[in-house]
């Protein structure tokens, strides 16, 4: 009996440590490269409903000239209790961009910047 009680716990310090939660960065890369890749669904679920429309009505005027790899760099990130900024470059666009991010439902998301909000970099 002992031994099952510890089998079981072992088993679910497991699965419970596996799962699907990804850092500020991983999100910021995953919503860099939907956009790219036109993953609409990856996007949606990694965005706030605001960038997600805004994303998406520019996607087919920007990326039918992408291909590729991202090559997705992080150039500098922070955190501040549930928000993060990263600041990021890839292989489409010469100058880097930034991502604000919140923590919703323990998942990081995209999200807007507020009027006269700026990054702390």
């Amino acid at each position: 009996m002992k031994k099952l009680i510890c089998f079981f716990i072992l088993i679910s310090t497991i699965s419970c440590s596996e799962n699907d939660q990804m850092s500020h960065t991983e999100t910021a890369k995953l919503v860099a490269e939907s956009f790219i890749n036109k993953d609409n669904s990856s996007l949606e679920k990694y965005t706030t409903p605001q960038p997600y429309r805004s994303l998406v009505s520019v996607q087919e005027m920007v990326t039918s000239a992408y291909s590729g790899n991202t090559n997705f760099k992080v150039v500098r990130d922070t955190v501040c209790n549930d928000m993060a900024w990263v600041k990021f470059t890839t292989s489409h666009e010469q100058k880097p961009e930034t991502f604000k991010m919140i923590k919703q439902d323990g998942h990081w998301k995209v999200t807007e910047t507020g009027l006269r909000e700026r990054s702390p970099f």
